[in-house]
């Protein structure tokens, strides 16, 4: 890897939007932008083109590049209450950032597979740029060359998905959209117009792990991101990422990260 000279992260943040948002600079970004959707929808303009920005999509933007996002109601499907909108966001740029960027041809928009190592990265570079002390731009630009070559390597190992396969993505991404509201198994299998039972199977089959377990992966980590980097109290998280009662939440996220949420919150504050 190269040296910070020539890798620099000039922010990172994660935002978490429950109110529209609009931004538009058709004059361009002054510097690379890597925006990843966390959860919920968001509109970008791609060649000219309204898209929608799906949970677990990568927005890639050079300088210069036209820039438009859009956060509002059209975004979500009808019934859903309310918006809620999460992404990580990273501006950077440096030799080594330009010379990366022109390696190979990527689309401005990728729909990557999840990986809690790639969303790690993600945080890890967000934290490394909110220390107030003991910060380290050596460390955040390896952690951002990490970032960068992490991309590549998921671009190529994506599989090709085969028509049962495309059914489970499918479904996948319906968990991933309605992760912060009630739903049922039925829900899951009626989007893609199959019975429960098959859901299950193809769900299992294609991601190693069951439609309940991952519902609750999937809240849980919103949970986390909300825990880590927003005010809200411990119980409006647990609310808003789909748990039906706190004494549940609280259960789970122990079971999961080996401490309460509010220890969580404590220890996760004192890294920073």
């Amino acid at each position: 890897m190269t040296s910070a000279a020539a890798c620099h992260v000039f922010s990172a943040g994660f935002s978490f939007h429950r109110k529209p948002f609009h931004s538009s600079l058709n004059e361009g970004l002054q510097n690379y932008l890597l925006r990843l959707q966390t959860e919920g929808r968001s509109r970008t303009r791609i060649d000219g083109v309204i898209s929608t920005v799906e949970t677990g999509d990568l927005m890639l933007f050079a300088p210069d590049d036209p820039y438009y996002l859009s956060i509002d109601k059209e975004n979500y499907p009808v019934g859903k209450p309310r918006i809620e909108s999460g992404d990580y966001h990273i501006f950077c740029g440096g030799p080594w950032i330009e010379e990366w960027w022109t390696r190979t041809q990527r689309p401005a928009l990728l729909r990557l597979p999840r990986s809690d190592y790639f969303l790690g990265l993600f945080r890890q570079l967000v934290l490394e740029q909110r220390r107030l002390s003991d910060s380290s731009p050596e460390i955040s630009a390896c952690y951002l060359q990490i970032l960068c070559m992490e991309i590549d390597r998921l671009m190529t190992e994506q599989p090709v998905i085969s028509p049962k396969g495309y059914l489970a993505y499918r479904m996948k991404q319906y968990v991933e959209e309605h992760a912060a509201i009630s739903f049922r198994l039925e829900d899951v299998a009626s989007h893609v117009d199959i019975s429960v039972s098959r859901a299950v199977h193809l769900f299992k089959e294609a991601f190693g792990t069951s439609i309940v377990k991952y519902v609750n992966d999937v809240r849980l980590e919103m949970a986390r991101e909300r825990i880590t980097f927003s005010p809200m109290p411990l119980e409006h998280v647990s609310e808003t990422c789909g748990f039906a009662n706190y004494t549940y939440f609280h259960r789970v996220f122990r079971s999961r990260f080996g401490m309460s949420p509010k220890q969580y919150r404590i220890h996760s504050r004192a890294q920073t």
